[in-house]
């Protein structure tokens, strides 16, 4: 699966939250008062990209915040053993055992629902009847699943797992040790709360023996974006329903009983009862299709036989006008079965019905020769965007079938679109699911972003074809073996074959090792495997789904790659899958394969990158004739403990060094090898050319003497420099980053960029762009006269960039000088330049008389929407918002309510804000959070945050049962303040309420403004002396 992000340009929002030091609701310092501490290792489980081991610590006699101490209490059974250290005399804290950094299981608190994490073990499924009853005229579905079992222990009771809204009330459970003819009619013991039913027998089933359990339920297709839930369609006048599943991770409990777990794996024959002018859809295609009578459908699920009774959706019941006249309203129903599912995880079961069109074609299997039918399926409004998602799909797949060498086994791939959908995509097998802003692209209109947005996220929804749906993680502790490789293989090596001109081995530092970078370099950041246990341990799961397991992941195996060379990589990659094809595997499973292919103790070398917490930063020492390198962990907040520094890791140094004539060379054999530090060789260093971590191959920052640095930067300037383009997008990564945590100065990285600021790529411009930007977020409350001297020198660096490109796309030329030209357009007028306003208004109001939007590029959009609200007043925001609400294209709608939120009026922020409650989609709600939270009027931002606290529970409500997005609304919000008020005012706001579905965020969100207060702090003098030095501040 895929997540969604606020926008590319917002993309790495969510990962420069930090986490909050002392835990999320440190109430209070004061001896006074109590106060609520969770730590891991020094970091924080409440985080939302992000689940962290903790265990919870309680100090003082105050006795508020029950309900937020429970949540914790709750939360910190999941993951992992501590040991208690006094880090002051007035209180205690709780961290992770310093011996070890390392997520190991843990035995639970008393009372902590350890019974309730896992399912029992006696009894395993081996295949599923299962028929679903779709009704989109009364937003209702019914059903009848047969699970058949094999008894693992002996047993009196069948557990299954069972979503809170679903209605069940009896089993028919049949065994050959039961009496009676063999069959049982029992009624279920329903837990709600831990979402199980359970059925008691009267007679216990013998260990090795046979039994089928049958369950009859109903429930509402709601609009929660889990389990089988509705969403909209809207065309030619008419308005409309449709239904699909969205399953991982524990959401298939919610449409059927089952057992939903991964390692759970069993086959699946599918039945759907829907209205006869509606398609259904599923993993596998149709095998017969026939009409039924409405009374037949309901014998064949024997509601009434198994005691369940169908309720009522009042949405149904509001828009039945609506409902009635549309299409899927009529009253003959057809009955599809299809072909059987081979061995699956009952999060990628999926199926849909609705009044879907389709485009088709097909690919053929380098390996067998079999051609293999594709489908794409949208509603009517958006089939003509849906061509390029479906070449995508039929060139990718036979480049994967000939890397894995096995080929795509199921006899069909489908795609469907999706208006309402939580997350980017997802990867259910044979039917890919995905948001209409991914998949969605217009050739005219739609730019190369949301080209290369396309096919990025199919390709990491196909690499799960495999890597997931294939091979299964046991258990979702190893929920990076699905996720890192699908980034990795998907958005780069795949990627790479197909689109050579993207350069998307390249531009995977900006979009994931920034990302990893980020997130990893908290105190709130987790391992990459880790535990995850206890009574609400899928809160837990929910929030995993982060940069550690899609960009940490990703980004380590990139480096694996590279040490061991790709190909071998691959090969071994190619071993694991051949060895666990259908079945369940684990890490050490996949360094097994690797380790075969290339020789090497593949665990040993990566086993604290996956295991620990952290990222080294590596800091050299000049000599004469060596360096000394050494490694120590490194936090963004710039205060590592001793207890937090104990980790080492295997560290490829990649030593580049650069001859007189200009010849680089990169030592592969220069490793820190689990030792602190080593000493290299390097003659006359001083007046010697080098640079560690050649191309930015390796997780780990590295920082050089301010005069090496200097070097680095004239030598990257040079026209035709010894350093890669990568060597350079990382030393500007680099240099920004360590200023940010107070390890060098902010001068020295502002220095750099003016060396870099005629660099031609788009790369190191873009890491430019989003490092000014982040100064200029973290100053935006400084005096106007420094933030206007921070604007002059972006407008400065890019202004000359703009000149030079102009504002036309003319055909044929590179996509590396669009995304150039269309960065520098959007950084210059970030930064006022005047050139570029004029220019973007003057093409905007061309528009809003015309609505000719040919003087409009698809990847200035954004750009020109933004800069015109931003710029213009209630005529300008009107034009915006009737584009938002009538868009021609998805990225249209993005750019226009991004744009929305660019306004510095606070009359129009607030309309942005009550627009959000009242016509906004959920999936949507968090454009309006990360752009007014991007904004640099301290209205806006402190708008933004009053409104989510004035509108909590209605924010609660609306997410409920929804864990993904809601944690980016409180993220995107509180993220890029930078005041320590703003710290004492969201503990306050917090203190007592429910917390568990956004405690990551809230704590990454904490930590991101007290490093952002301590940049600040440190850096304040050292950015006006830098500024008044160069001249832009006077």
């Amino acid at each position: 699966m895929l997540l969604a992000r606020a926008s590319q340009r917002f993309a790495r929002i969510q990962t420069r939250t930090r986490t909050s030091s002392q835990g999320i609701v440190v109430i209070s310092s004061s001896s006074r008062r109590s106060f609520y501490t969770l730590r891991l290792a020094r970091t924080n489980p409440l985080q939302s990209d992000s689940i962290q081991p903790t265990t919870f610590t309680q100090t003082g006699t105050r006795s508020s915040g029950s309900q937020t101490r429970k949540e914790l209490q709750s939360l910190s059974t999941s993951i992992t053993p501590f040991k208690l250290l006094r880090t002051h005399s007035t209180r205690s804290v709780v961290t992770m055992s310093t011996s070890s950094n390392t997520a190991a299981p843990v035995a639970s608190l008393a009372g902590g629902g350890e019974e309730f994490f896992r399912l029992p073990t006696h009894t395993r499924p081996t295949h599923y009847d299962l028929t679903i009853l779709s009704d989109l005229q009364s937003l209702r579905f019914s059903g009848l699943v047969t699970i058949h079992l094999d008894v693992i222990k002996e047993t009196d009771q069948i557990v299954l797992n069972a979503g809170e809204g679903l209605n069940v009330n009896k089993a028919a459970v049949q065994a050959d040790a039961l009496k009676t003819e063999n069959k049982s009619i029992v009624s279920l013991d329903v837990d709600k709360k831990h979402e199980r039913i359970t059925a008691k027998l009267a007679t216990t089933l013998p260990k090795g023996s046979k039994a089928t359990i049958s369950v009859a339920f109903e429930s509402e297709i709601d609009a929660s974006m889990m389990g089988y839930y509705r969403s909209t369609w809207e065309h030619e006048g008419k308005k409309g329903f449709y239904a699909l599943t969205q399953f991982e991770a524990t959401a298939a409990r919610k449409a059927f009983p089952c057992f939903d777990e991964p390692e759970a794996k069993a086959t699946y024959s599918f039945t759907m009862i829907h209205r006869k002018d509606t398609t259904a859809l599923a993993n596998m295609p149709a095998i017969s299709n026939k009409p039924i009578s409405r009374s037949d459908a309901d014998k064949l699920l024997r509601l009434t036989e198994l005691g369940v009774q169908s309720g009522v959706t009042e949405a149904a019941k509001t828009l039945k006008t609506e409902v009635a006249n549309a299409v899927g309203a009529g009253d003959e129903w057809e009955v599809t079965s299809y072909d059987k599912l081979p061995l699956v995880s009952s999060y990628l079961v999926a199926f849909a019905n609705g009044p879907f069109q389709s485009l088709e074609s097909s690919f053929k299997s380098p390996i067998t020769g079999r051609t293999v039918p594709i489908k794409i399926y949208t509603t009517a409004e958006y089939i003509h965007q849906a061509q390029f998602a479906l070449d995508v799909t039929a060139r990718a797949v036979p480049v994967y079938e000939k890397i894995f060498k096995q080929e795509y086994p199921l006899p069909k791939l489908d795609t469907l679109v999706a208006s309402d959908f939580d997350a980017g995509a997802m990867e259910n097998w044979g039917l890919i699911t995905g948001r209409t802003s991914v998949y969605l692209y217009d050739p005219l209109k739609s730019g190369l972003q949301g080209m290369k947005r396309t096919a990025s996220v199919q390709s990491h929804e196909i690499a799960h074809q495999w890597f997931g749906n294939i091979v299964t993680p046991k258990w979702w502790d190893n929920l990076w073996l699905n996720e890192a490789f699908a980034t990795l293989m998907g958005e780069v090596i795949i990627l790479d074959r197909l689109y050579p001109e993207w350069d998307s081995a390249s531009e995977f530092i900006g979009l994931h090792l920034e990302r990893a970078f980020e997130l990893d370099a908290k105190r709130s950041s987790h391992p990459i495997e880790l535990p995850l246990k206890g009574e609400n341990v899928e809160d837990a799961i929910a929030q995993i789904f982060d940069a550690c397991s899609y960009s940490k992941g990703g980004s380590v195996l990139r480096m694996l790659a590279a040490i061991v060379g790709e190909d071998v990589f691959l090969n071994g990659v190619a071993i694991y899958l051949s060895k666990h094809l259908y079945s369940n595997a684990e890490t050490k499973d996949l360094w097994a394969g690797i380790s075969e292919s290339s020789g090497l103790d593949v665990a040993r070398i990566m086993s604290n990158w996956i295991l620990k917490i952290g990222y080294p930063v590596i800091t050299v020492e000049e000599k004469q004739d060596s360096i000394v390198v050494r490694q120590n962990r490194f936090l963004s907040t710039g205060d590592v403990k001793p207890e937090e520094d104990e980790t080492l890791w295997y560290v490829p140094l990649q030593l580049k060094t650069v001859s007189a004539s200009g010849e680089a060379k990169v030592d592969p054999s220069a490793v820190l090898d689990l030792e602190r530090s080593r000493e290299i060789a390097l003659k006359d260093v001083k007046n010697s050319t080098w640079k560690l971590n050649a191309d930015t191959i390796g997780v780990y920052r590295v920082a050089y003497e301010p005069a090496r640095l200097a070097k680095l930067g004239a030598e990257a300037a040079k026209p035709n420099s010894a350093f890669s383009l990568q060597d350079r997008v990382g030393l500007v990564s680099d240099a920004f980053t360590l200023a940010k945590a107070t390890d060098s100065k902010t001068s020295a990285a502002l220095t750099l960029v003016k060396e870099l600021r005629n660099d031609p790529t788009y790369l190191v411009q873009s890491m430019i762009s989003t490092n000014l930007a982040a100064l200029a977020s973290t100053w935006y409350e400084q005096p106007e006269a420094v933030r206007s001297a921070i604007d002059h020198f972006r407008a400065e660096v890019f202004g000359g960039t703009v000149q030079k490109l102009g504002f036309e796309f003319p055909e044929g030329e590179s996509p590396d000088t669009k995304q150039l030209r269309a960065t520098a357009i959007a950084a210059a007028a970030a930064g006022g330049d005047e050139h570029t306003l004029k220019e973007l208004r003057t093409r905007f109001a061309a528009w809003q008389t015309t609505q000719d939007e040919s003087g409009i590029h698809p990847d200035i959009l954004r750009t020109v929407y933004a800069t015109a609200v931003k710029h213009g007043g209630e005529a300008e925001y009107e034009s915006v918002l009737g584009v938002w609400r009538k868009p021609p294209t998805p990225t249209h709608k993005i750019a226009a309510h991004l744009a929305l939120c660019a306004t510095r009026e606070e009359k129009l922020i607030q309309r942005t804000l009550t627009l959000t409650l009242e016509e906004v989609k959920t999936q949507d709600f968090m454009y309006t959070s990360a752009g007014l939270g991007a904004n640099l009027s301290p209205q806006a931002r402190k708008a933004l945050w009053n409104w989510i606290k004035q509108n909590w529970d209605k924010l609660n409500t609306r997410f409920a049962g929804n864990n993904f997005s809601f944690g980016n609304i409180v993220k995107y919000a509180l993220s890029n303040l930078a005041d320590k008020e703003a710290i004492q005012d969201a503990e306050s706001f917090f203190e007592g309420k429910q917390i568990s579905k956004i405690s990551m965020a809230l704590a990454q969100s904490l930590d991101s403004i007290r490093t952002n207060v301590r940049w600040l702090d440190s850096d304040k003098q050292d950015v006006e002396q830098w500024l008044k030095s160069n001249g832009y501040l006077k």
